[in-house]
């Protein structure tokens, strides 16, 4: 039987063409105005799942 893609993941990673998983940051949806703009800024950048552990259990939750 197939392995159905994990749609809450789907939305929240993508990979990467060398295969690292892309992650968009939290904090960035309410309470903006103690929040400098340095660090608003910096939250619309996209990060990388560091743990290897963490890419891996991803990884299995995107493949089809």
């Amino acid at each position: 039987m197939k392995m159905k893609t994990h749609k809450g993941a789907a939305k929240r990673f993508k990979t990467t063409a060398s295969g690292k998983v892309r992650r968009f940051k939290a904090n960035k949806s309410h309470i903006l105005t103690k929040k400098s703009p340095k660090r608003k800024r910096n939250l619309r950048r996209p990060g990388l799942v560091q743990t290897t552990g963490d890419t891996k259990r991803i990884k299995r939750l995107l493949q089809a």
